[in-house]
């Protein structure tokens, strides 16, 4: 590049090539986000979730130490938490649905308020501040893991799934979080479901449906909200790190599967209470970025 160099945002140092970071530093950072990919397809499986509500506290601590800008760190996170969820939401739903799990006709109605809530959530992204995102991880993970804790599967409202208005805006409602919280709304789905009486297995095989409704359109969304945003990092796409999409999602579809088979064949209590643990700790953290 000659003489030319050129910096991150608000970073302390400068960059040419590998000037500011070392070779070292550059694998150790790559090493940590493909551990994050395989941490997020292995959720993806084993929850029925999309993986992005992990991954994106990660993210957001690694783009904090490369000196990203606080204005658009979290908005960064969330976006590429959502493109790295498209493979490993689609794998993870190939995978449970040729177990012969999965309830397709629940599959085909929960597809349009999902994807009108994702709409939504879009359009509030791209006018939403960093402490609103963060304030909406905050409550959202924290029901979230409240749920998790109390591990009621036999909680019921009644015998079947009704068709309903007020379910369709809870999908739609599902649909909106999950993609300001780059999540892919499986344990919302599997909540639902199980409540109306439907087999904890099954519940969690259909839920992985939601994950591509909510990670391509989301995705796709986030990087028309970022489209021309002051402070990106090079190697952006609107609010996605392309830089960092590249390396985790191999990774994450290579740990899908392994999830999957988890998923249906061991007991999953202490797991969950584990995903309700690490929900909660980062809330926390949020919530103390925020104070």
């Amino acid at each position: 590049m000659g003489s030319d160099r050129w910096v991150w945002p608000h970073c302390p140092v400068e960059r040419n090539g590998l000037d500011a970071l070392s070779l070292a530093d550059l694998l150790l950072l790559a090493l940590a986000l493909a551990l994050a990919g395989l941490v997020t397809g292995f959720l993806a499986g084993l929850f029925g979730i999309g993986g992005g509500g992990m991954l994106t506290p990660v993210l957001y601590e690694v783009f904090g130490s490369l000196g990203i800008d606080e204005s658009v760190r979290m908005h960064l996170a969330v976006g590429t938490s959502l493109v790295v969820m498209v493979p490993t939401t689609i794998r993870s739903f190939t995978a449970h649905r040729a177990r012969g799990a999965t309830d397709m006709d629940f599959v085909r109605r929960f597809r349009v308020p999902i994807f009108a809530g994702v709409v939504l959530g879009v359009l509030v992204a791209g006018y939403a501040s960093a402490p609103v995102l963060k304030l909406i991880w905050i409550v959202s993970g924290t029901l979230l893991a409240a749920r998790l804790y109390i591990g009621r599967d036999d909680w019921r409202l009644g015998t079947d799934i009704p068709k309903s208005r007020w379910v369709d805006a809870y999908l739609a409602a599902v649909g909106f979080l999950s993609t300001l919280m780059s999540t892919g709304g499986g344990a919302l789905i599997s909540m639902l479901m199980t409540l109306y009486g439907r087999p904890v297995l099954q519940a969690l095989s259909t839920s992985s449906g939601a994950g591509p409704l909510i990670a391509i359109p989301g995705a796709l969304g986030f990087i028309w909200a970022g489209w021309g945003a002051a402070n990106l990092p090079p190697g952006s796409l609107g609010y996605v790190s392309l830089l960092g999409a590249l390396i985790i999602i191999p990774a994450g579809v290579f740990g899908a599967p392994f999830g999957v088979r988890l998923a249906h064949g061991l007991p999953r209590r202490q797991l969950e209470l584990a995903f309700a643990t690490f929900l909660m700790l980062i809330a926390m953290r949020f919530l103390w970025t925020l104070l």
